[in-house]
């Protein structure tokens, strides 16, 4: 373990954005974690993951610590389901290959989702009905505070909507360091509803879908949509879909007869944020470097050297236009740091 100066984290971000860390060092085991943590010479510390859900704007001044702590290990198993342990520095989409190779089922939907295992939690990912949520057993996590390992529970993560405790009262408080899931061994229920799995699947000539069936249909569907930040600097999706009362959606029909909405209770819809970044003009829109990628209105793309100022402000631009336009209010998924 050797903490570096002046580091470039462009190779640690989606985004692709060239901004440095003053100090920087990976973590390949929890005893090295829980000693960094502890050093007090760095009182400013920023714990980096996968890098796929945020946009660095600045250079970090302080230390930078990427967890890098891999593995993946059966804890437990009976007839009808699986725990399996997954390190926090496991890449996600590595991960659902894993399980699929090995028949778990629960996952399959959250195919080629960017990031690591380790902060899935933290937005409760989720794609195609499913959730990260809805497979989630427990997590391990070391407090700032006092140094120690401590398991939550998936009811003491109180997660939502790309949101757990790990976004509020608990954020900035803990480093997860691993993730136990409780995964189907037989009898999976297969989810091919969301969206355009069912069309996908027939475009496949695929008429009784496996969990490898579902994975290689929504990596088809995401391939199509969206950009592979290995080639496109970018973050997926950049934006929530905003959740608007029925009344206000009632309202919107009579000027939007085409607006889209997903049942969320009695009083709400879910109105997809896409749709309204395309209907206020958005979509393949280009800055130079920077812009709104062509085939998926949700992502915002570096195509070279953009910095992350130029991409937030393009956000914040959106953001007012469909307050204006709709009077919704578009919150952004990622962090901005």
């Amino acid at each position: 373990m050797q903490i570096l100066k002046n580091i470039s984290l462009k190779p640690y971000n989606t985004f692709g954005i060239d901004a440095k860390a003053e100090y920087f060092v990976s973590v390949t085991n929890i005893d090295d974690l829980k000693h960094i943590l502890k050093l007090k010479e760095y009182p400013n510390k920023l714990i980096l993951g996968g890098g796929s859900n945020m946009l660095l704007t600045k250079d970090f001044n302080g230390l930078v610590i990427h967890i890098n702590l891999k593995g993946i290990e059966i804890v437990s198993d009976d007839e009808d389901f699986v725990y399996v342990k997954a390190n926090a520095g496991e890449n996600w989409h590595q991960f659902v290959i894993w399980c699929i190779n090995n028949d778990f089922g629960g996952v399959e939907n959250l195919s080629l989702i960017p990031g690591n295992v380790g902060t899935a939690p933290i937005q409760n990912i989720g794609a195609y009905g499913i959730e990260l949520k809805d497979t989630f057993k427990s997590c391990e996590a070391i407090s700032l505070e006092n140094n120690e390992l401590q398991t939550f529970t998936k009811t003491e993560c109180d997660f939502g909507y790309r949101n757990s405790i790990f976004k509020q009262q608990a954020k900035g408080k803990f480093v997860i360091t691993s993730v136990v899931f409780k995964l189907t061994k037989r009898n999976h229920k297969l989810n091919i509803n969301y969206g355009t799995i069912a069309s996908q699947l027939e475009a496949m000539k695929i008429t009784n879908a496996t969990i490898q069936d579902i994975s290689k249909a929504v990596i088809a569907i995401r391939e199509s949509k969206l950009p592979n930040p290995k080639e496109i600097g970018n973050s997926g999706s950049f934006f929530k879909n905003p959740v608007i009362s029925k009344a206000h959606f009632n309202n919107l029909v009579e000027n939007f007869k085409d607006i889209p909405s997903y049942p969320v209770n009695d009083d709400e819809v879910k109105v997809p944020a896409g749709w309204l970044i395309e209907k206020a003009g958005f979509k393949g829109k280009r800055f130079g470097d920077y812009g709104v990628h062509k085939n998926q209105a949700l992502v915002l793309v570096n195509y070279g050297n953009a910095k992350g100022l130029d991409i937030l402000n393009l956000s914040k631009l959106i953001q007012k236009t469909i307050k204006r336009l709709f009077d919704i209010s578009i919150e952004a998924e990622v962090n901005i740091l």
